[in-house]
């Protein structure tokens, strides 16, 4: 029998805010939470962006005056909600009115030209037609010049998009360690993994002397990669625009780089690592390698995530190119606004309705995996369980970026796979969707039909589908963790998201069997028994996966191991609660006490002792067993 793959923390950062704790998630839904649980999101944003801190036994405001909290709360909550989830661009990230640029001339001397520079701004070699003479001063020359010459005027151009899904306003995720300038998405990384290592309610280290080093996996990455100046970005405009590569931008620019952090920086991982690259799907993925892990039992513990920060000016300029963005002349054209106006951003992503693009978003999700007989020894918290993933291809395309089959199989698969769990009547009342649901017009059209067709073959007759990107964006290789971390909310607030940007949906948008959720739907904590994850990215790349709600992960758990097992496993559950809740608590007082060990506790050949039978590690209780089986032992002499 497979071992279950249990989830048991959860961690991050999105427009919404703190991932753990379901404060991410209550800012979706924060109109539908009690007073208290609205007060207690408030103040977790509020910690988290600076607008309260807690010292020497007082609260302060940002100037360091004493308030009383919750009026103070309840003051600045239009502000703090207005700086959360999809809104105008910030201009930190780059001037939108004035984008640097440079235009190509070819200047052409009349009767020759003369002027000075810089000795070591002289380009080498020279252009052809340039005659250069000593001005005088050591520090420049005189430049004649007799040809024609091609020059780089610097210019500035206007985004055509003004909008994104970016952290909330005042949070630095580089002020919570030191980040020795690392990309965005790195800095994300840590302070994201760090949030759901923490969550656990567990020490890593207790964790350590119960599972072998080679039995822990982390597979995590980025879809585009760090595109922003201390990566990626930084090492192709670098020379282009007059300054130096630096030895940092190119490793540090690299795909798989967070899960690379996180087992160099956090855990000191020495187990499975890896990144699969997915488009908009590498959540899923990821998370299929992370569950196939443990339902092989070749591990006991996965942590699963993916980081993108792509706000930046030439990503925006290369999607909106494509078409694919929705621009702020196509958001006045939506509500008929005069140009020249601002169009409402906080309805810039309208999934299934009518719409002119999706919206990008930065963003850092990661959840933990334990297998089911760890997930009972350590008393761990059960979150929900990962039932299956699926991943298909789309077959032959005539566009890259053009939908086709592998859709229609993955959520097929993902739909049959929860019908094994939950049977076929729990299929079909309690289960519900979240859709990819980027706001696109190709989107609206092709997954409401997917959906709709899968709906109508399981006899499944009004499907709740939510669309959480029309809050947060479409965070490209977290799109899927987004989804998730909000789904897992359901279970613990009892209400799914609505799609609140929309009013109705579009007349091409297939709904027989389907109820789009544009309100937020109050239902019974335990009325869900799962939800059905989508992903569809560029270059056909589909993942759907299927996810069991707690109250049927806890069915499963005591079917296998009984109720004495349970019954002990709730004992222990309690102190991993009282951890949760002081981690939640310090949080919301601003001490995130991010997990950053840098030069700690490096290891040589030294710490390793190793025979025929065994590998021991220093700081590692329990040994890797090298007493491996032969799955070709039949094969063999």
């Amino acid at each position: 029998m497979a071992c279950l793959p249990v989830i048991v923390s959860f961690g991050g950062i999105n427009g919404a805010g703190r991932g753990s704790g379901f404060r991410a998630y209550e800012r979706l839904v924060f109109d539908q939470l009690e007073k208290s649980n609205q007060l207690a999101m408030l103040q977790n944003l509020a910690a988290l962006t600076g607008q309260v801190s807690f010292n020497n036994g007082q609260w302060q405001d940002a100037a360091g005056k004493t308030v009383d909290l919750n009026n103070y709360l309840q003051e600045i909550q239009p502000q703090l909600l207005a700086n959360s989830l999809i809104r105008k661009l910030d201009s930190s990230y780059f001037d939108y009115d004035a984008i640097p640029i440079h235009k190509q001339a070819t200047l052409q001397p009349q009767s020759g030209m003369a002027f000075s520079m810089r000795r070591k701004q002289l380009p080498n070699p020279l252009p052809q037609g340039w005659q250069v003479s000593d001005s005088g001063d050591s520090e420049s020359v005189q430049v004649h010049v007799s040809e024609a010459f091609t020059a780089m005027l610097q210019a500035t151009r206007e985004s055509e998009v003004k909008c994104a899904g970016q952290l909330p306003t005042g949070f630095d995720p580089a002020a919570t360690y030191s980040s020795r300038n690392h990309p965005r998405a790195l800095q994300m990384t840590v302070f994201g993994a760090s949030d759901a290592v923490q969550a656990i309610g567990i020490d890593w280290e207790r964790i350590k002397t119960m599972v072998p080093p080679d039995k822990v996996s982390v597979y995590a990455g980025s879809c585009l990669g760090q595109l922003d100046y201390n990566g990626n970005g930084g090492m192709l405009q670098a020379r282009l625009i007059g300054k130096k590569v630096t030895s940092k931008q190119l490793p540090l620019g690299l795909n798989e780089m967070p899960a690379d952090f996180i087992n160099a920086y956090l855990l000191g991982n020495l187990g499975t690592t890896g990144h699969n690259n997915g488009a908009c799907a590498t959540f899923l993925y990821n998370l299929r390698q992370g569950i196939r892990d443990i339902q092989s039992g070749t591990h006991r513990v996965s942590i699963v995530g993916t980081s993108e920060s792509s706000l930046a000016p030439e990503v925006f300029d290369a999607f909106a190119t494509m078409g694919a963005l929705a621009s702020d002349a196509s958001l006045r054209a939506l509500d008929g606004i005069e140009p020249g106006d601002e169009p409402d951003y906080r309805r810039a992503c309208r999934p299934f309705a009518n719409n002119s693009g999706f919206t990008v978003a930065e963003s850092a999700q990661f959840i933990v995996l334990f297998d089911d007989e760890l997930a009972l020894e350590t008393g761990a918290n059960v979150y929900g369980a990962v039932n299956d993933v699926f991943v298909n291809a789309d077959g032959h395309k005539k566009s890259i970026t053009g939908p086709g089959l592998g859709n229609y199989l993955t959520m097929a698969k993902a739909t049959a796979a929860t019908r094994n769990i939950i049977g076929e009547r729990r299929l079909q009342e309690a289960t519900f969707v979240q859709a990819h649901g980027t706001g696109t017009p190709q989107n609206r059209v092709t997954e409401a039909a997917i959906l709709n067709k899968v709906a109508d073959t399981f006899g499944i007759e009004h499907w709740p589908i939510a669309a959480v990107k029309s809050y947060l964006g479409h965070s490209v290789a977290s799109a899927a963790g987004d989804q998730i971390l909000a789904s897992l909310g359901v279970w613990h607030h009892g209400v799914i998201p609505g799609i609140l940007t929309v009013d109705t949906l579009a007349d091409d948008v297939e709904r027989s069997n389907l109820e789009f959720l544009l309100q937020h739907k109050q239902i019974e904590q335990q009325s869900m028994d799962a939800v059905l994850i989508n992903s569809k990215g560029f270059g056909g790349n589909n993942a759907s996966a299927s996810i069991v709600a707690p109250h049927v992960a806890f069915s499963m758990l005591e079917k296998r191991h009984g109720k004495s097992a349970i019954s002990e496993y709730k004992k222990q559950n309690e102190k991993v609660r009282e951890s949760i809740s002081e981690y939640d608590a310090a949080t919301s007082r601003g001490e995130h006490k991010t997990i950053y060990k840098f030069d700690h506790n490096v290891m040589d050949e030294s710490a390793l002792t190793m025979d025929t039978s065994q590998i021991k590690i220093d700081n590692h209780q329990v040994a890797i067993d090298l007493a491996l089986s032969n799955p070709y032992e039949d094969m063999c002499d």
